[in-house]
């Protein structure tokens, strides 16, 4: 895959683009449920069934594009799901029925699935050496989508109509496509076929399967604080939604930031390191949210939470790309679906206990899987036979190099 045949910055752009897409993805359904559930008059179980929906997509999605990419390469696969999700975004716009929009969200869904993974595969494949770094600032860019997406329509929802709106949020979509068409994309790594065989063997790697654990817990926790965060601050510290919705922006704005300080210092720092300061952030910011009866101590702790979680995924696909180079994205494929089954488990049992217990005690699980995923970092650093002073750009260059230690 020579330098030559391609424009680093050009391809890195392009994942930032895809990123942000998968970022409006995530968050246009939540934004615009209320709208939804006036326009078909469903009920709020009905409407919430969409989100089912979106789950699956996504995971099918991330099931499906690392075979891809690694057989045919990266252009025609984000072309083609981009696409997808351009067309279901106008569907849920302009749907007629509740029916039609349910599969407007699963196509939403599968697309942004392929894109995410596809676009960490993609920066993983192009920063050899400084893997973590560049999929720290490529997390910054699904921030900006993120948060871009509820802004905007907050601000316009009383101004257009339901079908203006969500079909203008494909407009950053389609210029994402018209950019993807002017690109050269890195060639294909197994252009000759997939080796099904080093597939299915890579999928049953202890090493890999380490990484995914610490993805799992790493997912779940993202989505259980990006979940519940604001329902704790009404229920446990009784305030109003407004200052709720504040710390919920204060999480995910210090995920951003943090992310954003990472792509430098991830360059420069033992990544193993960083992740491990980063889960201590974490551990401190998740016991000032549990114990606190202060608002605004409960304020640092949802931010430092965001911080300390801004790491995981960087770090521990920065390591997969280092091992699994010419088979990177079924490699990340292996680990976005047990990260995504990670993001539907932790969250739901967070729900049960807080039905039982209460939120306070259900954000229990925050301190108890941080610990655990510093359990799982230190016994995949010693699978690797690596160390503190082991960073990624001394990792194998060749799956096989690992496979047959």
């Amino acid at each position: 895959m020579p330098s030559a045949e391609f424009n680093r910055n050009q391809v890195f752009a392009s994942a930032c683009l895809g990123i942000l897409v998968f970022g409006i993805v995530m968050t246009v359904l939540g934004t615009i449920l209320p709208m939804l559930i006036e326009r078909f008059a469903v009920d709020k179980a009905s409407a919430g069934s969409t989100f089912t929906l979106l789950s699956v997509g996504i995971l099918t999605g991330s099931l499906v594009f690392g075979p891809v990419v690694d057989r045919y390469g990266f252009k025609g696969l984000l072309i083609v799901c981009t696409t997808l999700v351009l067309l279901g975004l106008e569907a849920l716009a302009f749907a007629p029925d509740f029916n039609l929009l349910r599969v407007a969200v699963f196509v939403i869904g599968f697309g942004g699935g392929v894109i995410n993974g596809g676009t960490n595969a993609l920066v993983s494949d192009i920063s050899i050496g400084e893997r973590s770094a560049g999929l720290s600032v490529l997390g910054v860019f699904f921030g900006i989508g993120a948060f871009g997406v509820p802004l905007v329509l907050g601000f316009l929802m009383e101004s257009f109509s339901f079908s203006v709106l969500t079909g203008a949020v494909g407009l950053p979509v389609l210029i994402a496509i018209v950019y993807f068409t002017t690109v050269r994309f890195p060639t294909p790594k197994q252009p000759q076929g997939f080796p099904i065989s080093k597939g299915a063997e890579l999928a049953r790697d202890p090493a890999l399967l380490l990484l995914g654990a610490i993805l799992f817990l790493q997912s779940g926790l993202e989505i259980l604080t990006g979940g519940w965060t604001s329902t704790y601050f009404e229920e446990e510290l009784s305030v109003e939604p407004r200052a709720a919705a504040f710390a919920l922006s204060l999480f995910w704005v210090g995920v951003t930031l943090s992310r954003l300080a990472l792509g430098r210092i991830l360059k420069k720092t033992d990544p193993a390191r960083v992740l491990r300061i980063c889960i201590a952030i974490a551990i401190v910011g998740s016991v000032f949210i549990i114990a606190s009866q202060s608002l605004w101590i409960a304020y640092t702790g949802i931010f430092l939470t965001g911080v300390g979680l801004a790491a995981g995924f960087p770090v521990a696909l920065g390591y997969a790309g280092d091992l699994y180079p010419r088979m990177s994205g079924t490699a990340f494929s292996v680990l976005f679906v047990l990260a995504l089954t990670g993001g539907s488990i932790l969250p739901y049992a967070a729900g049960v206990l807080g039905a039982e217990y209460g939120l306070r005690s259900a954000f229990l699980l925050l301190p108890l899987a941080l610990l655990c995923m510093f359990i799982l970092l230190t016994i995949t650093l010693k699978r690797l036979g690596g160390s503190e002073q082991r960073t990624q750009s001394s990792a194998p260059e060749t799956m096989e190099s690992f496979i047959t230690e």
